[in-house]
C-alpha cells in the first residue's frame, strides 16, 4: 500500500505507475538471501517539493535498485545462495491524485503511518519491500538505499553508512568492504531515538520531531518493518561520484556492492 501511496501520482501513466518488483534465482535448498533497493526513479520531493538544486540530481534515486540488481555479481561467484531481489520501483511526482502531507497511510505490515514529509518517500517504499521480504524468512535482508542527506553530512558522498541488527554480522560485513577496498562505516541503532517518530494519530511518522541523527531515525523508521529473529543490514549510500577517482569515474557508483558481495559469498559458504 505505500508502495502504491508513494507513486500514486502518476498511477494513471502505465510506465510509470508504481511497482513492486520481485527476482528469485538460485537453489531451494541453499541459504536464503534476499537484497532490497530502493527505486525512486525520480524525486520531484512530491508535494514537499524539493529546491531546484536539491532536485537536480534525483534521478539517481534509484541507486539502490541498481546496487541490488548488480548481483549478477554473485550469481557469477557460484556460491549456493537462494537469492532473492526485491525493488519498490514509484516516481514521487506532483499530481491532483499525489499523496499529501499528513496522510495517514496503511503499511503492508499493518502498522499505520502519518505522512510528515512527502520527501522522506524512500523510507515508505522500503518499509512494505522490507515486510515482504521478511516474509519468507530468510538467512539475511540486506537493503542498500539513497535514503538521507543526513548520512552524507555525518560521513560525506564516498563512504556509505551502515545499520545492523546484528553485531556480528555487521563486523563480517565491515571486514568483507576492506578486504575488497569497498569501506563503509558502521552507525548504531540508537534505541532512544525510536520515540522521535511517535505520531498521535498513527503507530509512527515517516519523519523524525527533531532536527538531528536523521539517518538512524530513518534507519530506525526501517526497522520497525524487520522481524527481530532476522539479521537485517541496511546501507544507506549517495550511490554517485561528484569527482573523478581511481577506477571509479564521476557519476553513478556501486557503493557496497563488492563489500556485500564478499559478504554473501562467505554468508553462503559456511
Amino acid at each position: 500500500p505505500m508502495v502504491y501511496a508513494v507513486g500514486q501520482a502518476n498511477s494513471h501513466i502505465p510506465s510509470q505507475a508504481p511497482r513492486l518488483i520481485d527476482l528469485h534465482w538460485g537453489e531451494q535448498a541453499a541459504p536464503r538471501v534476499t537484497l532490497v533497493g530502493k527505486g525512486v526513479c525520480f524525486d520531484t520531493g512530491g508535494l514537499n517539493m524539493k529546491s531546484a538544486a536539491g532536485m537536480k540530481l534525483m534521478k539517481k534515486d534509484m541507486g539502490g535498485a541498481a546496487q541490488v540488481l548488480g548481483c549478477q555479481m554473485i550469481m557469477q561467484l557460484r556460491v549456493p545462495i537462494q537469492l532473492r531481489v526485491l525493488i519498490p520501483a514509484v516516481e514521487n511526482s506532483i499530481s491532483g491524485n499525489a499523496m499529501r502531507p499528513l496522510d495517514i497511510l496503511s503499511s503492508r505490515k499493518g502498522l499505520t503511518v502519518e505522512v510528515g514529509n512527502t520527501d522522506a518517500e524512500g523510507r515508505l517504499v522500503l518499509g512494505d519491500a522490507l515486510t515482504e521480504a521478511a516474509s519468507e524468512k530468510p538467512g539475511v535482508i540486506i537493503d542498500f538505499a539513497t535514503l538521507t542527506g543526513a548520512a552524507r553530512v555525518a560521513l560525506g558522498t564516498e563512504l556509505p553508512a551502515l545499520f545492523c541488527n546484528r553485531p556480528e554480522v555487521m563486523s563480517a560485513v565491515l571486514e568483507a568492504g576492506l578486504a575488497t577496498d569497498d569501506p563503509l562505516w558502521n552507525l548504531p541503532l540508537h534505541p532512544p531515538y525510536r520515540s522521535l517518530l511517535d505520531s498521535s494519530i498513527a503507530d509512527l511518522s515517516n519523519i523524525s520531531s527533531g532536527s538531528y541523527g536523521g539517518a538512524i531515525t530513518a534507519a530506525l523508521f526501517l526497522q520497525e518493518f524487520i522481524e527481530p529473529d532476522i539479521p537485517w543490514v541496511h546501507i544507506d549510500m549517495m550511490a554517485w561520484n561528484l569527482r573523478s577517482l581511481p577506477g571509479r569515474p564521476e557519476g553513478g557508483e556501486a557503493m557496497g556492492m563488492r563489500a556485500i558481495a564478499k559478504f554473501i559469498q562467505d554468508f553462503c559458504s559456511q
